[in-house]
């Protein structure tokens, strides 16, 4: 007998599930919590799934504790593939209705909200609190024992659930063991994998070769995180070695453990580190993101986090607890003055470009091309998070002062 899933009294949106096979005939029995309003429903879902398996000589038992249909599927599949069960074909979830929104390369990435990939729990309403990713954890989160479960789960997930928007994201694992993950997120709705512990371009290339032989359908962007002191020193060479990278992060955990130093809320001994992920990002064209803030009740000290990370040039965090979200995106909005200079700036180089002038000035100041650039990502900015009008060029402008 083999089994996935979880029991007992505390468990919600989950389910247990056994698979014995052998016998004559299949066999099931089932126990839920919601019998009452949905037992025919479970009982029929459970006899189509055994169908697709090609379960006909089993025993399955059911514990139910209000798991959704991708849920209860998953588990099923993946006590049979414990059960060393031939599985003809997966038994992957009901596609939601609605088409996945596309995502793209320079998209906003400010938050990015960890999930464990073996708790559909937190998967379903993660979408309502509005990060512009959500990443089902296939490495650190989830259990040795539990990780051929979770890749289940993970893939059923990616085609039942509507993140609302948000990016669908996965961590696999450290390769060599994550390619193996490929095979379940790839094809099923993953649009940007973080692949963790990298330390050589040669791992990003065999992760996008690996992608290359699956062929999905749609772009797969690729985020390597950086967690030891090798990763740093090649930091450059990963953000370049696939045109499918389109962000670099660093892992701070890891890394002040590979140096063998303590981490503390200062950051003086992961400075260096973080200054070579910017720099390395924004060499390669890629958008740097910082590491997590670790405690989620501290909301001041994680403000005080992303004021520092954005000063660093870090455009983006990652997010453990749902009520970190809105401080992030709060700490990394441009505030109005620094958008109203910005527009000004926009509008006096789109005027210089019109009229063919090589200097572009603003009042009696002259604008040099580091300051346009950095004008132009601040409006980008303001533009996707709604703090300013996508048709702000067509209001009247403000006098024009020197900033």
């Amino acid at each position: 007998m083999a089994e996935a899933g979880r029991r007992g009294k505390d468990v919600r949106s989950d389910c247990w599930v056994s698979v014995e096979p052998g016998g004559s005939g299949l066999r099931i029995e089932i126990v839920s919590k919601v019998d009452v309003m949905y037992g025919a429903a479970i009982r029929a879902q459970v006899e189509q799934v055994c169908q697709t398996l090609d379960l006909q000589n089993a025993a399955v038992k059911v514990e139910d504790a209000g798991a959704l249909p991708f849920t209860l599927s998953a588990r099923i599949e993946a006590a049979a593939r414990r059960a060393k069960v031939p599985i003809p074909r997966p038994a992957l979830a009901e596609p939601m209705g609605n088409p996945i929104p596309p995502s793209a390369r320079d998209r906003l990435r400010r938050s990015r909200l960890y999930l464990p990939g073996n708790e559909p729990k937190f998967m379903v309403n993660a979408g309502l609190h509005g990060p512009d990713g959500v990443i089902l954890d296939l490495e650190d989160s989830v259990a040795p024992a539990e990780k051929d479960a979770a890749r289940v789960l993970v893939r059923n997930a990616l085609l039942a659930i509507d993140f609302a928007g948000s990016e669908r994201q996965v961590r696999i694992n450290q390769i060599p063991a994550g390619l193996e993950d490929l095979e379940y997120v790839v094809k099923y709705g993953a649009q940007l994998l973080l692949i963790p512990k990298v330390e050589t371009p040669e791992q990003i290339r065999r992760v996008q070769a690996h992608i290359d032989e699956l062929a999905p359908t749609q772009p797969v962007y690729l985020m390597p995180i950086i967690e030891s002191a090798l990763g740093c020193f090649n930091a450059l060479e990963i953000a370049n070695a696939s045109p499918a990278v389109v962000a670099l992060t660093i892992g701070l955990e890891d890394y002040t453990a590979d140096i063998c130093a303590q981490r503390t809320l200062e950051g003086r001994e992961s400075f260096w580190a973080r200054s070579v992920v910017v720099n390395a990002a924004r060499a390669a064209g890629v958008q740097a993101i910082d590491t997590v803030f670790s405690d989620v009740a501290d909301m001041e000290g994680l403000r005080q986090s992303v004021i520092e990370a954005k000063g660093l040039g870090f455009e983006g965090k990652g997010c453990i607890h749902p009520r970190q979200i809105p401080v992030v995106h709060e700490a990394f909005a441009p505030d109005e003055a620094a958008i109203e200079k910005a527009r000004k700036i926009v509008i006096a180089f789109e005027d210089a470009q019109r009229r063919g002038l090589g200097v572009v000035s603003l009042g009696s100041k002259m604008i040099d091309p580091p300051v346009v650039k950095r004008a132009l990502a601040t409006v980008k900015t303001a533009t996707s998070m709604g703090k300013l009008d996508p048709n702000w060029r067509d209001a009247k402008p403000a006098e024009v002062k020197a900033p």
